[in-house]
């Protein structure tokens, strides 16, 4: 539940309520707010608009989302360490040297290095270290450190470059001579041991059948040499042959160049290699990790980064107040894709368009999934349109994509996830489809028309090479005065009843009042085009951003809706300039028709000839 202790407040945006995050007392209570009231509880590091190397710092478990529990802890921590918390919503961009506590031993580690840093930079206690000069302070620590490490080892190489390579093959040998050696004692110990611990005849005689080779590990797991109680490893002849080549560089790079020349070692020559090579494995083993920062200096990184992107962070995650206020662009906005002559600021990367369609489809958005590139460079996008229609949106579309850093690139529309943009496109659509369907009838019409045509001139002029063969053509058949009465009867029937259907239209129509005339024809396009409209106005009401977000790894905790006013601001439609001039004439307009005016007269005039004739 909400804190009892703490008065929250909250604004109305997208049909929800939102806490309002304003003071740096907000953020710190964030921990008693209930979690039921955070617009989401989990986001993704990856594919949204904000600093890369913050959102690691916050996201402890390194699992790839920032959840509750590591803002809350972020905005602890940074509060912890900050003499005046309100540096936490001041949008600062870092922190200067007099703004950190130092009353604890984590607070002076992270002023020392501020001080540090500050001095190198010629700046004072209350001049701000920018996040900039602190990352900067953290890739040099690390430098210097590898640099150190580096200095230590000149001394810790007593083969120089070779170093490494003689200490890699004593490590690879060390536990198969340490068992030679171990073997030998065992054999000096107790004679028997000797015949016991060679290799035995029955395993020599398990490798006679096979083909052999020097690796195979039947081999391999035999004792390196001979073992007898002198317990001397021949450098030459009678080696192990799976270790025999390892055995000679061993003899040429490492033995030579440490002991000096032999043709055999004892336990002890091979514990004085590595006594010689045992300080380079202790300079190798305290070398930095090339991440690796100085407490201090990685906190004061961490501080400065927080102080800057906690309170914009937290206005994107538990409540979403950049995107609805439009103060800003939220963190999932990822660019503004211009199309079709619309500018689409509700622009998120995807990663699978099919994939996010899937879940994405449920918000009642219409998504238009985009193939962006820009050199070899390429993403993916998936743009809201929520204003103006869809009648000339299609897959293979062109325009153009602008990320939040200004780069363009080249948009191709590759899907379409279909649902209404506007009441406007809905009430049309009838009419718009009654139209494409006469067009289609009419076209199919016109096609067979045109086909029938070529079939009989193609059929003419067979019949034509065929009479030219055959000599005398048929005589044609006799006019059936029947049949085509028929034909003309029915004819007329079809034309007297669209004609009756037609009069009747017309004579109710104009058998009204002339004020009811505009009322009847706006009542039909309502009966037409009405519940079109209410089931769209339904549906854009309904509009949902969680499954657009949930689909890219978010967890959307509210009905994040976006209604008709909001979602008409997420689309731009194109308007001329205010105070731009415009030139009407057009030289290649179409030429006006007469045709359409002297039907509408024709027309009128019999209406009103009828309406005289009907009313005496």
């Amino acid at each position: 539940m909400a804190s009892a202790t703490y008065q929250w407040r909250f604004f109305r945006a997208g049909g929800f309520d939102q806490v309002q995050l304003e003071r740096a007392a907000d953020l710190l209570a964030l921990g008693e707010l209930d979690q039921k009231l955070w617009v989401a509880l989990s986001c993704p590091v990856q594919g949204i608009e904000f600093d890369a190397r913050t959102l690691q710092f916050i996201d402890t478990d390194g699992d790839g989302h920032v959840r509750p529990p590591e803002l809350i802890a972020a905005i602890r921590w940074a509060g912890a360490r900050l003499r005046d918390a309100d540096l936490l919503v001041q949008g600062q961009d870092g922190v200067a040297v007099g703004a950190i506590r130092d009353d604890d031993d984590a607070g002076k580690l992270i002023k020392a290095a501020a001080q540090a840093l500050a001095t190198e930079l010629g700046k004072g206690e209350a001049d701000v270290l920018s996040v900039a000069e602190a990352s900067a302070a953290q890739a040099s620590h690390a430098a210097r450190a590898l640099a150190a490490w580096e200095a230590v080892g000149k001394d810790a190489l007593p083969l120089g470059d070779a170093t490494a390579a003689a200490h890699a093959l004593v490590a690879e040998l060390d536990a198969k001579v340490v068992d030679f050696f171990t073997r030998c004692d065992l054999a000096a110990f107790d004679e028997r041991a000797g015949g016991v611990l060679n290799a035995s005849e029955d395993a020599l005689k398990a490798l006679a059948p096979a083909a052999l080779q020097a690796g195979a590990s039947a081999i391999s797991d035999l004792p390196l040499a001979h073992v007898t109680p002198a317990g001397a490893l021949p450098l030459g002849g009678g080696l192990n042959p799976a270790w025999a080549a390892r055995m000679a560089v061993l003899h040429t790079n490492v033995v030579t160049s440490l002991l000096g020349e032999r043709q055999e070692l004892n336990a002890a020559d091979w514990q004085a290699i590595k006594d010689k090579l045992a300080p380079y494995s202790t300079w190798l083993a305290s070398k930095p990790d090339p991440a690796a920062e100085g407490d201090g200096v990685r906190d004061l990184e961490r501080l400065a980064r927080y102080v800057r992107d906690l309170h914009p962070l937290a206005n994107n995650f538990v409540s979403f107040r950049d995107f609805y206020t439009r103060r800003g662009k939220a963190t999932f906005q990822i660019g503004t894709l211009y199309l079709d002559g619309r500018s689409c600021d509700l622009c998120v990367a995807v990663n699978d368009a099919a994939k996010h369609a899937a879940l994405a489809g449920l918000s009642r958005v219409c998504l238009v999934y985009c193939d962006c590139v820009r050199g070899a460079e390429k993403l993916s996008i998936a743009a809201a349109f929520t204003a103006g229609d869809s009648d000339q949106l299609m897959v293979g579309r062109n325009g153009v994509f602008y990320d939040r850093q200004g780069r363009d690139w080249d948009a191709t529309i590759s899907k379409i996830v279909e649902h209404p943009i506007s009441l406007r496109q809905t009430f049309w659509s009838p009419y718009k489809q009654a139209a494409k369907m006469v067009g289609a009838q009419l076209q199919k019409m016109a096609a067979a028309k045109a086909k029938a045509s070529d079939d009989k001139l193609s059929g003419a002029a067979v019949s034509a090479v065929t009479k030219g063969v055959a000599g005398k053509p048929e005589a044609p058949p006799p006019f059936d005065v029947g049949k085509f009465a028929g034909i003309f009867a029915a004819i007329g029937l079809a034309l007297g009843a669209l004609g009756t259907m037609a009069a009747s239209l017309i004579g109710g129509l104009f058998g009204l009042k002339w004020w009811q005339i505009p009322l009847a024809i706006a009542g039909l396009m309502l009966l037409i085009s009405g519940p079109a409209v209410l089931l769209a106005w339904f549906k854009l009401r309904s509009r949902n951003l969680g499954p657009i977000l949930d689909a890219n790894g978010w967890a959307v905790n509210a009905r994040a809706r976006i209604n008709i006013p909001f979602g008409t601001s997420l689309t731009q439609l194109a308007r001329l300039p205010e105070g731009a001039e415009r030139a009407l004439t057009d030289p290649y307009a179409d030429k006006p028709s007469r045709l359409p005016y002297l039907i509408a007269t024709l027309v009128l005039l019999v209406l009103l000839v009828w309406l005289v004739w009907v009313r005496g």
